[in-house]
């Protein structure tokens, strides 16, 4: 269980609560899922069996300079909502998944893939993990531009499909019945959590990880 991690994608205010920038877009696949009890229960439980909690949370300055002046796609819908300014209450993690002093917490994001601008493959490969299991916002972005290069990387990715939100149920269905199998091991939270229990997520060579 020690090199396994489960890796929590921008749950911040301002996907997953009332009032923030961009939760009324997310919300009706939030509900359907019921993504956020979920993770709670999963976040529980991987802690109890010994798997690293890392959150990768994304924020930018008030103005956005970290990006181009003229953004586009979902970065522009990102700097029109004013959504993830450092030091607002929406860029804060969402209170009932508040970081515990045993967490990781990566810094850095300031785009889609939490490998890209962070020192997240670094923190994994020092740790010995070798197992990732994703959840987060959104579906069909960040946790699949994560799940892509995580693939790429040689890790054991586990998509966790109920611990998941985007902005429709066609995109939901869509990531998760065609993209997520491609690159990753498409699964509940009950059944990562079976596999968990059971000692059988552990990352060894045959799942095909390389330094």
């Amino acid at each position: 269980m020690s090199s396994t991690a489960l890796v929590l994608i921008e749950y911040q205010n301002d996907f997953t609560s009332e009032g923030g920038a961009l939760h009324e877009a997310v919300k009706p696949v939030m509900q359907s899922t019921g993504m956020l009890g979920h993770t709670v229960a999963t976040v529980k439980r991987a802690r109890e069996l010994g798997a690293t909690i890392i959150f990768s949370p994304i924020s930018f300055t008030p103005d956005y300079h970290e990006l181009s002046s003229k953004p586009y796609g979902i970065l522009k819908g990102v700097v029109d909502t004013k959504a993830f300014r450092k030091g607002t209450w929406g860029a804060e993690i969402v209170d009932v998944l508040k970081p515990e002093e045993q967490d990781i917490v990566i810094e850095g994001k300031r785009g889609l893939d939490a490998f890209a601008s962070t020192n997240l493959d670094f923190i994994l490969r020092a740790r010995g993990i070798t197992t990732l299991a994703l959840s987060g916002f959104l579906t069909n972005c960040c946790v699949e531009s994560t799940m892509r290069t995580g693939y790429e990387k040689g890790y054991d990715v586990i998509t966790l499909t109920d611990c998941t939100a985007t902005v429709s149920e066609e995109e939901q269905r869509l990531a998760i019945e065609k993209n997520y199998p491609m690159f990753s091991r498409p699964m509940t939270h009950d059944a990562f959590l079976a596999e968990l229990q059971g000692g059988a997520a552990t990352g060894d060579a045959s799942h095909g990880y390389k330094r």
